[in-house]
């Protein structure tokens, strides 16, 4: 009978028990739903109070700077290129998955390199945090959302690290997939975010919530 940490190398190479395998997975991958599915009740209830917010009559409609244009197509690579690192990371030779990795990772330093410089912008024509409610929930919005491709970037470290580590391992597959599965909820959270930003308005909000 092998020991403990045979069975847990032979585990991790994909030639171990199922069971192993099985539990491991089942485990990362329930936790991440957890984790999503909370973060999904966080932000859909912000975005409540964004539309009941906006529906008063103090609320002065903010410009979208431009460059939150380009910070979506930039996720939209990230999220691509993970995805790219992921497939590739199941496959018997995962050539090419340390290019994908450090695409993705790159892609999501320059959308917090262009959160900050719409941030800039904005402070630079005075629309600061305190100016209006529009304001405010612009910068939270955007802001707790950076948080959390902060958070994503802190896992596709440690995936970067598993991947170099133990190369063909089953938890560096598993972290490189449940990093793409991350991003992709982050880029779909940021695309409800921003055409939330973009195209609902004070009239709109009003129409919702059933104020004349």
């Amino acid at each position: 009978m092998k020991s403990a940490p045979l069975q847990r190398a032979a585990g991790e190479t994909g030639g171990g028990p199922s069971g192993y395998r099985s539990t491991t997975e089942l485990a990362a991958k329930t936790g991440l739903w957890v984790l999503t599915a909370v973060l999904s009740v966080l932000f859909t209830l912000l975005l409540f109070a964004y539309v009941i917010r906006m529906s008063d009559g103090d609320w002065r409609p903010l410009a979208v700077p431009w460059q939150l244009w380009m910070n979506t197509g930039v996720l939209i690579l990230g999220s691509i290129a993970l995805q790219h690192a992921a497939t590739t990371a199941r496959r018997p030779r995962p050539d090419g998955l340390n290019a994908s990795l450090l695409a993705s990772g790159l892609c999501g330093l320059a959308f917090l390199a262009g959160q900050l410089w719409a941030w800039e912008r904005l402070n630079a024509l005075n629309h600061t945090i305190a100016a209006n409610p529009a304001n405010s929930f612009f910068y939270l919005l955007t802001g707790l959302h950076g948080v959390h491709v902060i958070g994503g970037l802190v896992a596709l470290t440690w995936g970067v690290t598993l991947v170099r580590r133990y190369p063909g391992a089953l938890r560096s597959r598993l972290c490189v997939t449940l990093c793409a599965r991350y991003w992709h909820f982050l880029l779909a959270v940021w695309l409800v975010l921003f055409s939330a930003l973009m195209w609902i308005t004070p009239e709109i909000a009003r129409n919702l919530c059933g104020v004349s």
